[in-house]
């Protein structure tokens, strides 16, 4: 529910901005952790909370959610710890995130029925039951009243009987997080409460976008961030292709950078710069090795993507370009320009705070943070992107129209043909893409079966791509046409134009090693 103000994403909202702004005025940190559940969620704790239950269980959560966002593991189950306990080792500028990254809170899961066929008091008593006669199991009877019940011992959920009844007084029920994760992660513990398999698990996020309760949260460099702002050092951002249209329609692209110094930082990069060198440097890789080589190449960019690539079809890791992702490139390329800089990517991606942990991405990459965690910060400082006057409005780094629409489904694929035809006019180049890891499962089975061989191959965790994000604000669909709006305003059209070409030697040089070795 992207683009909508709901119970859930007010609450993440406040707790964004409270920790922000606990970053952005000092103090005691521990105290005012204790205090900010309140402040969050006011009034007497017997009285009925405004999204679910008591003010008292809003608050634990509220607890757990603020623990998350100052990069704390959730309290264990049953412990009444204080919010605050270990504090102290979130109150530093370079803490990265440890393991998991995806967090349940375990209290705050609904135990949603999981995969259950119910028949609802829309239920007509017809005459013909139609759901009666399909059912392959006889599973489904008449009661004394006419109306159809289901023997659930008997019910295989094939959901026949859904799709027969014609009053729709049928459903089947599927748990929410479990059926957005694309690598069947989710499973229920011993309580009925959702489960994650990390050993599957990609940090795609796309279980936390979707959790109706909010039971599904992420951690944060929020906190981290604003200390380093703080600090004597310089903090660049490094922007993601998908942030048009994220922060409302005031935050035109010419204001960001103003928007952004607001909050302390230095400057901004678009990465749709380092996205241009990117496909330079696949279209050169793809030219040299498929099919010589490899079979098929797949895209690099999506590091949820590639992480499943890896998991579950390791004999195909090799086929992962080698190129740096767009997010590292103009990381290393903002740190040339700026020798002892931090930077922070700001993006639509959780996936992507797992890539800038990795040891070989820790010295480029700082912080990453997601639009919603930005919006946030904005809040805390009372950034009005409406009152910045356009004399403060430039044009961000020129990158081309091909990688400003990295952030769509299809984008990095037809650049890298782009630039291709660039280098060889005549190169037929076979394209095929999925959006959603269910989808791209089913991509690289063809793949391995043989289907695809001479492909580029582009996959893409979010259903939608970038704009999809689990740390996105806006409406998908409304964000893709933005998307493509401000890459048709580029003054140019295939990355092989970028200004930036010199850095090229550079990436070339560096992807080689950092997607070899680095598997961590």
């Amino acid at each position: 529910m992207r683009g909508m103000e709901t119970g859930k994403t007010i609450i993440r909202h406040k707790v964004f901005t409270e920790i922000a702004r606990l970053a952005y005025e000092g103090g005691d940190y521990a105290k005012a952790l204790e205090e900010l559940p309140y402040k969050i969620c006011p009034g007497d704790p017997d009285d009925a909370g405004a999204y679910k239950g008591t003010l008292m269980f809003e608050r634990a959560v509220v607890g757990e959610r603020l623990r998350l966002a100052m990069g704390l593991p959730t309290r264990k189950l049953g412990v009444h710890n204080n919010i605050s306990d270990g504090v102290e080792e979130s109150v530093i500028a370079e803490k990265y995130y440890e393991p998991p990254l995806i967090n349940v809170i375990k209290f705050a899961c609904n135990k949603c029925p999981d995969n259950v066929v119910t028949i609802t008091d829309g239920c007509q008593a017809c005459l013909e039951h139609p759901c009666m006669e399909f059912c392959p199991k006889k599973a489904i009877s008449k009661k004394a009243n006419g109306k159809a019940q289901i023997d659930q011992s008997r019910c295989i959920r094939c959901a026949k009987c859904v799709s027969e009844c014609q009053f729709h007084a049928i459903i089947h029920q599927k748990r929410p997080c479990k059926t957005h994760c694309g690598v069947d992660c989710i499973g229920t513990d011993e309580h009925g409460r959702a489960h994650i398999d990390y050993s599957k698990c990609t940090s795609c996020g796309q279980c936390l976008a979707n959790c109706p309760f909010g039971a599904i949260a992420d951690k944060s460099q929020i906190f981290q961030t604003i200390m380093a702002i703080k600090s004597d050092v310089p903090v660049y951002v490094a922007l993601a292709p998908a942030f048009v249209g994220q922060f409302g329609p005031d935050a035109i692209p010419e204001k960001m950078e103003a928007a952004f110094k607001r909050l302390g930082f230095a400057g901004v990069y678009e990465v749709a710069i380092g996205a241009d060198l990117c496909v330079q440097e696949e279209a050169s890789d793809f030219l040299a090795e498929v099919p010589s080589k490899y079979s098929f190449m797949v895209t690099s960019c999506c590091p949820s993507w590639s992480n499943m690539v890896k998991k579950f079809f390791p004999e195909m890791a090799q086929n992962i370009s080698v190129a740096l992702t767009p997010m590292v490139i103009t990381a290393r390329l903002i740190k040339e320009q700026h020798p002892g800089c931090k930077v922070v990517f700001v993006g639509p991606c959780d996936a992507k705070k797992l890539e800038a942990s990795r040891r070989h991405v820790r010295s480029d990459v700082d912080f990453v943070l997601t639009f919603e965690e930005v919006l946030g910060m904005f809040t805390a400082k009372g950034v009005d992107k409406e009152r910045i006057p356009m004399s403060e409005a430039k044009p961000l780094n020129q990158a081309s129209t091909d990688a400003r629409k990295f952030a769509v489904t299809g984008g990095v694929a037809q650049a890298v043909v782009n630039a291709i035809h660039k280098t060889d006019p005549d190169r037929e180049v076979k394209v095929v893409s999925a959006t959603g890891l269910k989808e791209c499962r089913k991509l690289l089975m063809l793949a391995k079966a043989g289907k695809y061989n001479g492909y580029l191959i582009e996959g893409m965790a979010c259903p939608g791509g970038c704009v999809a994000g689990a740390g996105t604000l806006a409406r998908i669909d409304k964000s893709a046409k933005e998307v493509e709006i401000f890459a048709s305003r580029a003054d140019f059209s295939c990355a092989t134009e970028t200004e930036y070409a010199d850095y090229l030697p550079l990436v070339e040089a560096a992807g080689k090693n950092y997607n070899e070795v680095s598997t961590d």
